[in-house]
């Protein structure tokens, strides 16, 4: 177990291990257009939703 310190009291003063920060990449040309597809149909389910909702009220 990974400890900093010790009080006078015995109380461990334990910390979590933080994970070593990272750049993000760029997406690839075909995560962009998977995103641009999930985007459509998101856009086509709240469209319908909204419709859907103004006709039955």
């Amino acid at each position: 177990m990974y400890t900093t310190t010790q009080l006078d009291n015995g109380i461990l003063n334990n910390y979590a291990v933080e994970p070593k920060p990272y750049y993000a990449e760029y997406p690839a040309p075909y995560q962009q257009r998977r995103y641009l597809v999930q985007g459509a149909i998101a856009a086509l389910f709240i469209t319908s939703l909204v419709i859907v909702s103004a006709v039955i009220s």
